[in-house]
């Protein structure tokens, strides 16, 4: 399958084990992956980053694995979730570096069509998480706001 906005293909990366089972080495049990996804979301981590600390700092492989839930899941319930799905918060950050790097950059057409593409991509997510109920309708995206919810 190719990219988006480039015709570039590839599909290079780790992948993850095909084993759904929980190994045999892993010390914790589901409620404290549970404690320790709330403890590392209170420091202010975002899901996919609390999987590398849990990876990273406690050895747990995958959170699904051991605790039958995704790290999302697990947030939502505690309720801990980001209003804004890190996504979406992701691409609006990009968007709002790029606005600045054209304040300076005025003649910069490469900077001004990864803007226009950006945009594009915040557009069809805030709709498809409106479908998904995940945003609220009357939420919408604009850039002028962005700019100091990010600040």
């Amino acid at each position: 399958m190719a990219r988006m906005h480039s015709r570039k293909r590839g599909k290079a990366g780790s992948k993850r084990p095909l084993k759904k089972a929980k190994p045999t080495w892993v010390r914790y049990e589901a409620k404290e992956v549970e404690l320790l996804v709330a403890k590392v979301a209170k420091e202010g981590k975002a899901p996919s980053q609390i999987g590398m600390v849990l990876r990273d700092s406690y050895g747990v492989p995958g959170v699904k694995i051991v605790a039958g839930r995704k790290v999302a899941a697990i947030m939502k319930e505690k309720g801990i979730l980001p209003q804004i799905p890190e996504d979406l918060m992701a691409l609006i950050k990009k968007s709002v570096q790029i606005k600045k790097h054209l304040e300076g950059m005025k003649h910069d057409m490469a900077a001004k069509r990864g803007l226009g593409l950006t945009d594009s991509k915040i557009r069809r997510l805030v709709k498809y998480y409106k479908r998904e109920h995940v945003l609220p309708q009357d939420w919408s995206y604009d850039p002028e706001k962005v700019k100091l919810l990010i600040s």
